[in-house]
């Protein structure tokens, strides 16, 4: 199929061709018609792009703190690297979709095979959506109305926030799509409403609506003008539906406002506000998020649970049902705010003409049913395709040969990269969802990439990285090595003891199966490796990792999904330290901060069998100015301290060593090329795989599991 993507670190719009996205149980998977460019947040975001690396840090200057502290304390070259993997991947264009039913997940309700939605999906031929981010249109309602009930929606919710009453007076500041939708909204609240922009013809658009409206130029009193429409009196509100950087709209809006009055920012804005003006008048100040109640909660938008009624009357679902009723019932007008209309083949000359015109409104993209392609869940890259061209028959494997599931941010950012330099041979790359998959296909130049998870299992490698979801590693793994194939897993090997038991009792037939805990082949944890080979006495471990919160609903933190972070991330540090002891683990407890397994801040306590002890503290409560992670070792009258895989401290009693890295090196590079070296010499896994089942089997210890 066929997706618009844009790339910010060039700003370019591409049509791209993605293989078709799976869905879970709880998504539904469209067959686009219609879909809509919204004229102001997607030209903000052309705009962003092709503006030039200056322009782009002035306008996040939150991001180049975070830059700024990683640089700190990773190195100059780490943080490059972070920085260009992250702008290189292109992300999806669009949020106002019309279509088809084709599939529906098992846990969604309400929806069925045929039925005509309406969703925030993207530009693209097919679109996976969650059932509280889609909603059935009335069969009174056609396509081209039910494309605007996303931009309505956000309209809707700021109105909501606002809580108008019936005969007060509202100021709509900026009469782009959204604000002449939102000023068609509070007139239907029986509110009296006036309107400005810059743009006349956008004025005189809204004066057809019965919406009084001013031209803005610096000849106008835009002040005195909204007092003279409201009889001299200051407004109730204003609804600012404007996209700007100037601080103009909340000057305005001020000015305008009455004692006790509100001003609601649904667009965006300059916010330098002018606290005398709001002390005076005790004015309220909100900014409106997105569609409503419910926006970026993972457990209403991905797994489906509602709001009760009772007490969050309207969710952005409910605010899409309530858009779709009004169009139902004629109450919005949407057909003059459709300035143009191209096929969707033709969707980059439409954002060419977005960031062009200044006159353009909606502009809809129209997919004509008999031009969408197959649901092919599979697409071969250029090397495939010459490999076809020429008719070769028979295609020799190679040892080296490498397939990967899952194309998240780790496999992109550090295992592709380190197995491309370790000599792998790519052949497949799978995921669940197409556009990843795709970019990472290309530029790695993966014969094949697919949607279709069956198809890795049964290509011809003999190897493949697993790097999907922690709750799907056991089952992935069990599958390929069913298939006879070498697995290198990212880390953990599994959640639950039904699941350790079941690799665990595997029959093994001269496979590998290695987690990637790369530690292990840092270069400096290398040298301390040899430093205490010599020693040969029981060690003291302190470990400190400064993880930092995650939000609040993040997937790791789920102990069924991400299996929180004692199963998820410290399991690195518990083998780092059976590394370095040689020695098997006798015992293992953990200590949470707040006496639950969810916690995020933890200090495990180990005891090795050759007397050694070790003390991993976890926390998320420290500070990002702290190097994230320091280990230090006492032994023998010598003390080892490694800071961030970076620095390298020896005290020993006759003199002081040092070495300092230009790059952070946690052993990604010799992670992955000693387990390609290992599969190529047909050799035993660089990690014995006793070691790997002897940590999974305490940490589930260290949580009764």
């Amino acid at each position: 199929m066929k997706q618009i993507v844009q790339y910010f670190n060039n700003g370019e719009t591409v049509l791209l061709d993605v293989p078709v996205p799976n869905i879970n149980e709880y998504q539904i998977l469209i067959k686009t018609s219609l879909s809509l460019i919204s004229s102001g947040t997607e030209k903000m975001l052309l705009e962003f792009g092709k503006g030039n690396v200056f322009q782009k840090v002035k306008q996040q200057p939150e991001k180049v703190k975070t830059v700024l502290q990683k640089t700190k304390t990773d190195g100059l070259l780490a943080t490059y690297d972070a920085v260009k993997n992250k702008i290189e991947q292109p992300i999806s264009m669009g949020y106002c979709n019309v279509g088809e039913v084709i599939k529906v997940g098992n846990n969604v309700k309400g929806f069925k095979k045929g039925d005509r939605v309406v969703s925030n999906g993207n530009h693209a031929e097919y679109v996976v959506v969650t059932e509280n981010l889609c909603a059935l249109i009335p069969n009174d309602v056609s396509d081209e109305k039910a494309l605007f009930t996303v931009l309505c929606s956000i309209g809707l919710n700021g109105i909501r926030l606002a809580k108008p009453t019936f005969g007060e007076t509202f100021l709509v500041s900026g009469l782009g799509i959204i604000g002449l939708l939102t000023a068609q909204i509070l007139k239907n609240n029986g509110c009296n409403v006036i309107g400005i922009d810059i743009d006349r013809e956008k004025c005189n658009l809204a004066e057809s609506y019965g919406i009084k409206s001013l031209q803005l130029t610096e000849f106008v009193d835009s002040t005195n003008w909204c007092l003279e429409q409201n009889n001299a009196l200051e407004l109730d509100g204003v609804l600012i539906t404007a996209s700007t950087k100037s601080n103009q709209p909340i000057e305005l809006a001020t000015k305008v406002t009455r004692k006790g009055g509100r001003i609601i920012l649904i667009g965006q804005s300059g916010l330098n506000i002018n606290r005398n003006e709001f002390y005076k008048k005790e004015l309220s100040f909100q900014v409106s998020c997105s569609y409503g109640p419910g926006r970026y909660d993972k457990n209403y938008e991905e797994y489906g649970n509602d709001y009760p009624i009772g007490f969050v009357r309207w969710t952005e679902k409910r605010n899409f049902e309530a858009i779709l009723n009004a169009l139902k019932c004629d109450l919005i007008n949407t057909k003059d705010l459709i300035s143009h209309k191209f096929e969707f083949n033709k969707a980059i000359d439409a954002y060419e003409l977005l960031r062009t015109s200044k006159s353009s409104l909606g502009i809809v993209l129209i997919y004509e049913s008999k031009k969408i392609a197959k649901e092919m869940k599979t697409i071969s890259n250029s090397q495939k395709a010459k490999i076809e061209e020429a008719k070769i028959e028979e295609v020799k494997i190679n040892s080296n040969d490498l397939s990967f599931l899952g194309a998240g941010n780790y496999a992109g950012s550090f295992l592709i990269p380190s197995f491309k330099k370790a000599g792998a041979n790519f052949k497949t790359i799978a995921a669940s969802t197409g556009l990843n998959a795709t970019f990472l296909g290309k530029k790695y130049n993966f014969d094949v990439i697919t949607t279709d998870l069956k198809n890795i299992f049964n290509d011809e490698s003999q190897s493949i990285v697993i790097s999907t979801r922690h709750d799907s590693h056991a089952k992935f793994t069990l599958e390929a090595l069913s298939k006879g194939k070498n697995v290198f897993l990212e880390k953990p090997l599994c959640l639950t003891r039904k699941e350790l038991d079941q690799i665990t009792n595997f029959n093994f037939n001269n496979q590998i199966l290695m987690v990637g805990f790369n530690r292990r082949f840092s270069p400096l944890i290398q040298k301390v490796k040899t430093q205490l080979e010599i020693l040969d006495s029981p060690k003291t471990f302190i470990y400190t990792c400064n993880a930092g919160k995650l939000i609040e609903n993040h997937w790791l933190k789920d102990p069924s999904i991400g299996g929180g972070r004692l199963i998820g991330e410290a399991c690195h540090f518990v083998d780092l330290l059976r590394y370095l002891t040689s020695s098997k683990i006798e015992d293992l407890k953990v200590f949470f901060s707040n006496d639950s397994v969810e916690s995020e801040t933890f200090t495990i306590q180990v005891c090795f069998s050759d007397g050694s002890i070790g003390s991993i503290h976890y926390f998320s409560n420290g500070n990002r100015n702290f190097p994230k992670e320091r280990l230090e070792i006492f032994c023998s009258e010598s003390i080892f301290q490694i800071d961030n895989f970076r620095k390298l401290n020896i005290l020993n009693k006759s003199k002081k060593k040092s070495k300092t890295l230009f790059k952070q090196d946690k052993g990604q590079d010799n992670c992955t090329k000693s387990f390609l070296k290992a599969v190529v010499e047909s050799s035993k896994s660089p990690i014995p795989i006793n070691e790997l089942f002897e940590v999974q089997d305490f940490l589930l210890r260290g949580i009764n599991l």
